[in-house]
């Protein structure tokens, strides 16, 4: 039986106003069930960070519903983490005080628990001993990793993710791509959804494509990865299934990198 959808956007647009109006989604329908990891492709300016945006709540569509759960919502919504390509992390705490933040915030556990739900995921991310370093004492990869459990800690049912491995060096992204594939298989009903412009990123992790046409943005094509899991994030790129999957992808993402924008 198909898992109900948690995410559902119906003939959603959102158009900005200001000295020219830009239309940035269209008329896009999209359900995620729970659980689900889900990757988006678009060409550049075709609305996917406008997309997570109008998820989250930090802005509201111009025309059509959102559900979550199957209920319409407004404003911000707790439930849903997010993880964006800048870090973004408080300069002034240390790494275990970042971590242990969302918790604080949202009055999880005593701060006893709440330094110990902390201290797991930072072993589990290699971070070991950095506990109270700052953030100018990381390196990006450290940066990113942290910025990562800051939103795992408090488990929240949906995560969304805006190139969060974009600015990152190959070899650290193929670290945290595997890390996160792990920390997403020990949370089950966890969705994920994560915007990369890497196509081999996108079908190695996602169990969906969804290709986003040029701007004004809509949902071109879904492409399902029937690939099993748990993969192998170094040497997938080598399997049969893996370069068709990517050939259909690059295809209809070639043809909206083509298409006018308006």
């Amino acid at each position: 039986m198909a898992k109900a959808p948690i995410i559902q956007l119906s003939s959603v647009s959102r158009v900005f106003r200001g000295q020219r109006e830009v239309t940035a989604l269209a008329a896009l329908d999209l359900d995620i069930a729970e659980g689900e990891f889900v990757t988006v492709v678009g060409p550049s300016g075709c609305g996917k960070s406008t997309l997570l945006n109008l998820i989250v709540g930090l802005q509201s569509p111009t025309t059509g519903q959102k559900l979550y759960r199957g209920q319409p919502f407004s404003g911000l919504n707790l439930d849903i983490g997010y993880v964006t390509q800048s870090d973004n992390l408080f300069p002034w705490l240390t790494v275990i005080e970042n971590v242990c933040f969302g918790l604080s915030l949202r009055g999880i556990g005593s701060r006893a628990e709440q330094r110990d739900r902390a201290l797991e995921l930072i072993e589990r991310v290699g971070l070991k001993g950095f506990e109270n370093h700052y953030r100018h004492e990381l390196s990006g990869g450290m940066r990113q990793r942290v910025n990562i459990v800051r939103t795992l800690v408090y488990d929240p049912p949906v995560i969304l993710l805006d190139e969060p491995f974009g600015p990152l060096d190959a070899q650290t992204r193929l670290q945290l791509q595997d890390l996160l594939l792990t920390l997403w298989h020990e949370r089950p009903k966890t969705t994920l959804i994560f915007i990369t412009h890497d196509l081999t990123e996108a079908i190695a992790l996602g169990d969906r494509v969804i290709i986003m046409s040029a701007r004004p943005g809509r949902v071109e094509e879904i492409v399902p990865v029937d690939l099993p899991r748990p993969r192998d994030i170094y040497t997938i790129h080598t399997d049969e299934q893996f370069r068709r999957i990517y050939d259909r992808v690059w295809l209809r993402l070639a043809e909206q990198m083509k298409a006018p924008v308006s």
